[in-house]
């Protein structure tokens, strides 16, 4: 197993600027002491929401997303933990149908922060260097916390915003396997969020919790180049606005895939595109992106 290995096990570590998203390896083995940056640039179409509580029908939006990440792995009670902190720019362009009047608007700003912690709990010890070297996968068991920070531009007065003045945390399970040239692995998790009491000026929003599920199905190249078909599926999240029930994300479905090439011992891009495979609330956008990671130890 050759250094260029770690590149493609950690070049899946990049943001995405949606609430639901799919993202292969976040449970992979990996040496500890590594250090990732990542920079990511992605375009969103359709009835995009950077706050899952509004699935608001007849809207069509432009989302162009840059950003960057910093991701570290270190040794936690002999355990590999790691610790990813994803910090996103947008831009924001479109059209809402309201009472059967269309508008537009534009929103350009910093979205939320979003700080990722993990442990790999079985299966996963806390190699360095050479140790990983020799070391082979089997089943690993994870669990991470995720935290969305509100730290994304908000107007109190609009309805569609950058950043959702709220916090949310979502406390995560997960599962990976490696089978010679092929990688599975499956998480489930539950977001939790707090109030936000400035929703449209002076409303309460409330909603109540969001179950997500993703799968992944990875296949290495001789290169270690991977392509990846990904999968996920939320549910949930009624949204009461003042004691008035406004909305949930029911049976949400989507798909997509991931295609990682390794151009050096410590540089890499990732490409990724996913869909919305099926929808009950007009949540419904298409995804591209690219990404560039730069990878060392220290």
């Amino acid at each position: 197993m050759k250094f260029c290995l770690l590149i493609v096990l950690v070049c899946s570590i990049c943001f995405t600027a949606c609430a639901q998203d799919l993202e292969p390896r976040s449970y992979a083995n990996l040496p500890k002491g590594l250090n990732a940056i990542n920079v990511l640039y992605s375009f969103s179409n359709g009835n995009v929401l950077t706050d899952p509580s509004l699935p608001i029908s007849d809207f069509k939006i432009d989302v162009h997303t840059i950003g960057a990440s910093y991701f570290r792995t270190f040794e936690l009670a002999r355990k590999l933990a790691r610790v990813q902190v994803i910090l996103p720019f947008a831009f924001m362009a479109g059209n809402l149908k309201i009472n059967g009047a269309d508008t537009s608007g534009e929103r350009t700003g910093f979205a939320d922060t979003r700080i990722r912690f993990g442990v790999n709990i079985i299966g996963s010890p806390a190699l360095d260097r050479k140790e990983f070297v020799t070391f082979k996968q089997k089943t690993i068991v994870g669990v991470s916390l995720v935290i969305s920070i509100p730290t994304g531009i908000y107007y109190k007065e609009k309805r569609i915003n950058i950043g959702s003045h709220r916090w949310a945390f979502k406390p995560e399970v997960g599962v990976s396997r490696r089978f010679e040239r092929v990688y599975a692995e499956a998480y489930a998790g539950v977001w939790f969020f707090t109030n936000n009491q400035e929703f449209l000026t002076n409303k309460t929003l409330v909603q109540q919790p969001v179950v997500s599920f993703q799968m992944h199905l990875c296949y290495y190249f001789k290169n270690q180049m991977w392509i990846g078909l990904d999968g996920n599926w939320f549910n949930g999240g009624e949204t009461i606005v003042d004691n008035t029930p406004s909305g949930d994300l029911k049976d949400n479905y989507r798909i997509g895939a991931t295609l990682s090439v390794p151009l050096s011992k410590k540089h890499s891009l990732k490409f990724q595109f996913h869909v919305g495979a099926f929808t009950n609330t007009g949540y419904d956008y298409n995804v591209v992106s690219i990404g560039y990671q730069y990878v060392f130890f220290k």
